[in-house]
C-alpha cells in the first residue's frame, strides 16, 4: 500500500524548501596534477563553476587513522596530514562533457598538497560573490548535506556591506552519524569488539575525518577518530562526535553493565585545528538494540565560511548564524544515539553593526545524546563535542551572543531527576570562541622580482587576481633575517583581470639585498612572498637621491680614485663643490646649478662612466 503523507506535511516541506536556499555548487576532486583537477560527483543545482570565478578547495578527509588494534585506542590520530586545509583560489578554465565539468584548471598551483586516495575526500565549492559592492538577504541560506563526496560548507563573500536579514545555517550538514543495528544481543560487551563487521549485536560507528573503506572498521564501541563508537551489546549508547572538544562516552548498556558497553567519545581535534584547518562535527555513533527502538547517531554541523566588510542586522526578532551537531530524541528499552559534534564557521569580517532590535546568535553547539524511556537503566548516547567559532577581529559582544557549547549526554533510564547519564561532551562551554584570527587570503601572484639599474633596485610584481587587497609593501634585508619598509603601493582591491605592479630603492646596499613582498587585507590580514634577491656590485655606482636638490650622494668603492666631473646637456662642465667625502661615498653641494638635466661623469684609467642627474631646485 502506498504511503500516504499528509498535504498539511507535504506544504510545509515546500515551504521550508522554498525558504532555505542552498546556495553553493560542489565538485569531487578525483585526481590533481598542478593546477589542474580531474571532477568525479558535481552537484550545480545551485551555482555553477565558471571561468575567472573563485572556489574554495578543501580536503574533507584524509588517510590520518594512526591505531587499527581491537583495542580501546583503536581510531586514534595518526598524522594530521592535510585534513581541513583549505583555502581560496580562482578557475582559470573549465572543461565539460554533456554540460558538466569533467576537469577545473586554476589559475595557479594550489598553495598546498591536497591528498587523492581511497581514504581521502577533496572537494572544490563555489565561493560565491554576492553585492556590487553591497548585499541584503533573501532568504535563509544553508549548505547542502554532507553524503560522502559532497556537501558540508556554506561559503561566500560580500565586498562590502552585508546585511544579515535571515538565518545562515549548516546544521546537520556535517559528518553523518550512523544507523543502529538490525536488533540482536548477546551479553555485555564492554571493554571489547572496538572494532567488529557490521552486525546484529553491535552498532555503527559515526563518520569522521577519515574516509572508512575497511568494513571491519564499521561497527564496535572504538570510536573512529572524531566520530562516535557504536553502542555494543547489550543496548550500549552511542558515542558522541567531537571536533573542537571530544564526544562524551555512551552509557553502559542493560543492565548497566559493568565495564560499560557504551561507545566512545569521537576525539578532540583542538590541537589540529587552525583558521586555515577547519572540521565538519564528526557523526554520532549510533545506540545498539534488541528491540527496535534503538536510535541513530547524530549528524554533525557542517562548515561556514564568510568574508564580507561589514556585518549588519536591522529590525527583526532575532537572527542565528549555526553549525550545531544533531540532539536525538528518546530510544524505548534500546540505546540511545550519541549527538553529533558541532561544525565550524570562519568569519572575516572588519566590522560588525549588530542592532538592539535585531541581535544575532553565533552558535557551534554539540548535540544532546539520546535518552532512553525504561525505568531500568541502558545506554544513554553520549553528546556531541562543542565546534569552533572564528572571529578575524576581537569577538564582537554588541547585540551578539556567540555559543559553543559541549553535547548533554543523554539518560541512561527515565528516572526524573536522571540517576544514570551517558558522558556529554568534553572541555568546557566556549572554549570554542577563537578571536583575532584570518584564513587564508584569495590573492593570485603571479610572479615578483627585481633588477638593479643604475644604482637603482626596481622591483616588480604581478597579480592574476585580488580580493579585498588593501595594499602591498615591499621589504628589505641586508641579512635575510631583519626587514625594513621601502615600498608601499596601493592594491586593486577586487580584481579579476591581470595587474602590474612596480617600486624602486634608491639606496640598495653593496653586496646582496633580500627584498619580499608582503600584501595587506584591508582588515589588516597581510602575507609574504618568497625572498629574491638582487647583488650590488662592488663597482657598481650609486647615486642618490635622484631627483636631487641641494645635494646629491655618489657611492663607489674607491670613489677617491676617481675624478668626478658634471655635464649639462651639451657637454659643458658646472661648477660644484664636494661637501663630504668618505673611501667609497662623495656628497655634492649642488646649489650652484640651476634645475635641469644633468650627467655625473666619473673618471679614472682612461674610461669614464655618466649616470644621469636630474635637478629639481
Amino acid at each position: 500500500m502506498p504511503l500516504k503523507v499528509p498535504v498539511f506535511i507535504v506544504l510545509m516541506f515546500f515551504s521550508y524548501m522554498s525558504l532555505c536556499q542552498v546556495v553553493n555548487g560542489y565538485a569531487e576532486v578525483t585526481s590533481i596534477a598542478g593546477a589542474s583537477f580531474g571532477i568525479g560527483a558535481v552537484d550545480e543545482t545551485a551555482d555553477t563553476f565558471e571561468d575567472g570565478e573563485w572556489v574554495v578547495v578543501m580536503q574533507m578527509q584524509d588517510n590520518v587513522i594512526g591505531d587499527v588494534t581491537n583495542t580501546s585506542t583503536f581510531g586514534a590520530l595518526g598524522s594530521i596530514n592535510n585534513t581541513g586545509v583549505y583555502e581560496i583560489r580562482q578557475i582559470a578554465s573549465i572543461v565539460e562533457t554533456a554540460g558538466v565539468p569533467t576537469t577545473i584548471t586554476l589559475v595557479n598551483n594550489p598553495n598546498f598538497t591536497y591528498n587523492i586516495c581511497a581514504n581521502c575526500q577533496v572537494q572544490l565549492i563555489t565561493f560565491r560573490e554576492y553585492g556590487s559592492p553591497n548585499y541584503t538577504t533573501t532568504a535563509d541560506m544553508s549548505a547542502r548535506p554532507w553524503d560522502g563526496q559532497l556537501g558540508g560548507v556554506l561559503a561566500f563573500y560580500v565586498p562590502g556591506t552585508f546585511t544579515l536579514a535571515h538565518n545562515l545555517d549548516a546544521d546537520l550538514d556535517g559528518f553523518r552519524g550512523a544507523g543502529p543495528n538490525a536488533g540482536g544481543s548477546t551479553s555485555c560487551q564492554g571493554n571489547s569488539n572496538y572494532r567488529v563487521t557490521t552486525q546484529n549485536n553491535m552498532a555503527d560507528k559515526g563518520e569522521s575525518i577519515y574516509k572508512n573503506t575497511t568494513a571491519g572498521y564499521n561497527a564496535g564501541m572504538g570510536r573512529m577518530l572524531n566520530g562516535g563508537g557504536g553502542g555494543n551489546s547489550h543496548n550500549g549508547g552511542g558515542g558522541g562526535g567531537g571536533n573542537y572538544t571530544s564526544g562524551g562516552q555512551g552509557g553502559p548498556g542493560w543492565n548497566n553493565c559493568n565495564p560499560g558497553a557504551g561507545g566512545l567519545g569521537g576525539l578532540s581535534l583542538q590541537a589540529q585545528i587552525a583558521v586555515g584547518r577547519v572540521f565538519m562535527g564528526g557523526g554520532g555513533g549510533a545506540g545498539e538494540g534488541n528491540n527496535n527502538l534503538a536510535t541513530d547517531g547524530g549528524a554533525g554541523g557542517g562548515i561556514i565560511l564568510i568574508k564580507a566588510d561589514e556585518i549588519v542586522t536591522g529590525t527583526c526578532g532575532g537572527l542565528t548564524i549555526s553549525a550545531n551537531g544533531e540532539n536525538i530524541s528518546f530510544a524505548g528499552n534500546d540505546g540511545g544515539g550519541g549527538g553529533g559534534a558541532a561544525g565550524s564557521i570562519v568569519f572575516e569580517v572588519d566590522t560588525w553593526n549588530v542592532s538592539a532590535s535585531c541581535p544575532l546568535t553565533v552558535e557551534a553547539n554539540g548535540g544532546n545524546g539520546g535518552d532512553v524511556n525504561n525505568g531500568g537503566t541502558h545506554g544513554g548516547g553520549g553528546g556531541g563535542g562543542q565546534g569552533v567559532v572564528f572571529y578575524s577581529i576581537s569577538e564582537p559582544t554588541a547585540n551578539t551572543t556567540t555559543t559553543t557549547n559541549n553535547g548533554v549526554g543523554g539518560c541512561d533510564n527515565n528516572s526524573s531527576p536522571c540517576n544514570s547519564q551517558a558522558g556529554s561532551g568534553g572541555g568546557s562551554d566556549g572554549d570554542g570562541i577563537q578571536e583575532l584570527l584570518t584564513g587564508p587570503l584569495p590573492i593570485e601572484l603571479i610572479e615578483f622580482r627585481g633588477e638593479i639599474l643604475n644604482g637603482i633596485s626596481h622591483l616588480y610584481w604581478t597579480t592574476n587576481s585580488e580580493l579585498n587587497n588593501d595594499y602591498f609593501t615591499v621589504e628589505h634585508s641586508i641579512d635575510g633575517i631583519n626587514f625594513t619598509k621601502v615600498v608601499k603601493q596601493k592594491g586593486a582591491g577586487n580584481s579579476s583581470t591581470q595587474i602590474n605592479y612596480q617600486g624602486q630603492h634608491p639606496q640598495p646596499q653593496i653586496g646582496l639585498n633580500y627584498y619580499k613582498l608582503r600584501q595587506t587585507d584591508y582588515n589588516g590580514t597581510y602575507s609574504h612572498s618568497e625572498v629574491i634577491t638582487l647583488k650590488f656590485d662592488d663597482d657598481q655606482t650609486l647615486i642618490y637621491p635622484n631627483p636631487a636638490l641641494q645635494e646629491v650622494t655618489i657611492k663607489k668603492k674607491s670613489i677617491n680614485n676617481y675624478s668626478i666631473n658634471i655635464l649639462d646637456l651639451q657637454g659643458k662642465q658646472v661648477p660644484f663643490t664636494i661637501s663630504s667625502n668618505s673611501d667609497n661615498s662623495v656628497t655634492l653641494d649642488l646649489t650652484e646649478l640651476g634645475a635641469g638635466v644633468y650627467f655625473v661623469e666619473l673618471s679614472a684609467h682612461g674610461s669614464a662612466e655618466r649616470i644621469k642627474l636630474i635637478h629639481n631646485d
